[in-house]
């Protein structure tokens, strides 16, 4: 089995900033992008930022400038700086990861449970 185990969400206030972690474990055979999503009530779930094995990276144009994403290979973990937070990036936010558990034919998209940033005064 895989997991992912997202922390580091909670309440902010604007221009505020969090730092997001998700550690990957369990039976994986190999990782190629890691990133997050968020949805807001009401809306689609939206690419935030993600990062691929040998680092090249992509931002949403809401976040470019203000969010960080980085990934530590070595223990399957991907984290988010967001810096400058503002209400609208209110959300649940969800990692994920392209990859193959070792009883994968071939690559998945794994999702973790999701942790709650809220941006308010």
């Amino acid at each position: 089995q895989v997991q992912l185990v997202e922390s580091g969400g909670g309440l902010v206030q604007p221009g505020g900033s969090l730092r997001l972690s998700c550690a990957a474990s369990g039976s994986i055979f190999s990782i190629d992008e890691m990133g997050w999503y968020r949805q807001a009530p009401g809306k689609e779930r939206e690419l935030v930022a993600a990062i691929a094995r040998g680092g090249s990276t992509n931002y949403a144009d809401s976040v470019k400038g203000r969010f960080t994403i980085s990934r530590d290979n070595a223990k399957n973990t991907v984290y988010l700086q967001m810096n400058s937070l503002k209400p609208e990036d209110t959300a649940a936010y969800y990692c994920h990861f392209y990859g193959q558990a070792y009883s994968d034919s071939y690559n998945n998209k794994y999702w973790g449970q999701g942790t709650q940033v809220t941006v308010s005064s």
